[in-house]
């Protein structure tokens, strides 16, 4: 696929697509998103019950209407029924690229993605101590970590770009109840984004979080999970991030201006 010097991307997560959902409804949210970006990202939580009916429906719904190309990680819904395989055949035979330590290059810009896992943040964060149930725990996220850091060192585009379910940063689930934090996402999923020039990170799950944040190397990281943003873009009920050919910081396209999209308010 030929590189651009812009690319226009549109992040969405947690549609929670289920047995409840009415056919058509996601129609004119793709729709514009199929209007408005040179890719789309789905991070997470696609199914609400993890089934394979659901991500058949699912389809159904994206391949008519949206035509650019799609990637996406899975989140902790779509693994809920233990039918994650198969969910990732039907996406992938719709054209999706589902990522989990794999990479992909789109339009010039590098996609590198994973589930990421639980633990916590910063000193708060879990340690790897006492039970061993515990340890494995902790196990996970640091292999999840591992998996993004090895994918991240595959990609040699000017450009990165991270699709992770869990949040990275505690910054983006500030707005959720403390007590649920260590739920949300680990700061051990931070640790390969801050050692690549990573452009954005994009992650769901914090479904009443903080919309943008930072990591501690300052990379933009978005919460765009889909309560989320139908609260703060009601009319563009998803984020939209154009990155520049040999430009630091992604702007963001937001009522026909542009301004620096990692700018946190």
């Amino acid at each position: 696929m030929a590189s651009k010097d812009l690319v226009r991307i549109a992040a969405i997560g947690d549609l929670h697509y289920g047995r409840a959902s009415q056919a058509g409804s996601l129609q004119p949210l793709f729709s514009q998103i199929n209007e408005s970006a040179d890719v789309l990202a789905l991070c997470g939580d696609i199914t609400d019950y993890g089934l394979v009916e659901e991500a058949r429906a699912f389809v159904k719904e994206l391949v008519p209407t949206v035509k650019i190309p799609v990637v996406a990680v899975l989140g902790n819904h779509d693994v809920e029924s233990n039918q994650q395989d198969e969910i990732k055949k039907i996406l992938k035979d719709a054209g999706v690229a589902v990522l989990d330590g794999e990479t992909i290059e789109i339009h010039g810009v590098g996609f590198a993605g994973i589930k990421g896992f639980a633990g916590g943040f910063g000193r708060r964060a879990l340690g790897p101590w006492g039970e061993d149930i515990i340890k494995r725990f902790v196990r996970e996220a640091v292999d999840e970590a591992l998996k993004l850091e090895s994918a991240l060192a595959r990609l040699r585009n000017d450009r990165l770009v991270v699709l992770v379910h869990y949040a990275p940063i505690q910054g983006t689930v500030e707005g959720e109840p403390c007590d649920i934090y260590p739920f949300l996402g680990c700061s051990r999923l931070e640790e390969p984004i801050t050692r690549f020039p990573v452009s954005a990170v994009f992650h769901g799950h914090a479904h009443h979080g903080a919309p943008e944040g930072r990591t501690r190397t300052n990379v933009p990281v978005y919460n765009v999970s889909a309560s989320l943003m139908r609260e703060h873009f009601p009319d563009r009920p998803f984020r939209l991030v154009e990155l520049a050919q040999g430009q630091p910081a992604p702007q963001e396209r937001r009522s026909g201006e542009r301004r620096v999209a990692a700018e946190v308010h």
